[in-house]
């Protein structure tokens, strides 16, 4: 059964977006939301978005389909350091169609395996995207 599941590869221009995400010196919050090219079976870039809040950012996700989102969150620690955390937040709304949902399910993990990423979260809820949410999640790297 596993072997019939699609993996999609991801874009090679997507990859490079994700590496200058990983390398950029601005302080504040910026993101990439992908989705995935069903004809050909690709992760791709959706959107690009520079000084973006997370509650602004859940405005954009469209209501009944999955999206990958890769988040650079300017992270205020209790102790009041600051860290830039490369984020990988994967959205995936109730009411979404099954076979896309499997697409995407099946994508992730080459997706985050590409962009390198270990802080990886997942919502079934886009209402959960708060910057509470991203601090509580964010709180078990501590």
């Amino acid at each position: 059964m596993s072997s019939s599941l699609v993996v999609c590869e991801v874009d090679e221009s997507l990859k490079e977006k994700l590496k200058k995400l990983r390398f950029r010196k601005e302080t504040s919050n910026a993101a990439i939301l992908m989705k995935i090219d069903m004809v050909k079976q690709h992760v791709i870039l959706e959107e690009e978005y520079e000084d973006i809040s997370l509650e602004d950012l859940r405005n954009e996700l469209p209501e009944r389909q999955p999206r990958f989102i890769v988040y650079s969150y300017k992270y205020v620690h209790a102790d009041g350091r600051v860290s830039y955390p490369l984020c990988f937040i994967f959205s995936s709304p109730m009411g979404c169609k099954p076979e896309q949902q499997m697409m995407y399910a099946g994508s992730k993990n080459r997706l985050v395996q590409v962009a390198e990423l270990t802080k990886v979260f997942e919502t079934r809820n886009a209402d959960d995207l708060t910057e509470e949410w991203l601090k509580n999640q964010l709180s078990f790297f501590n």
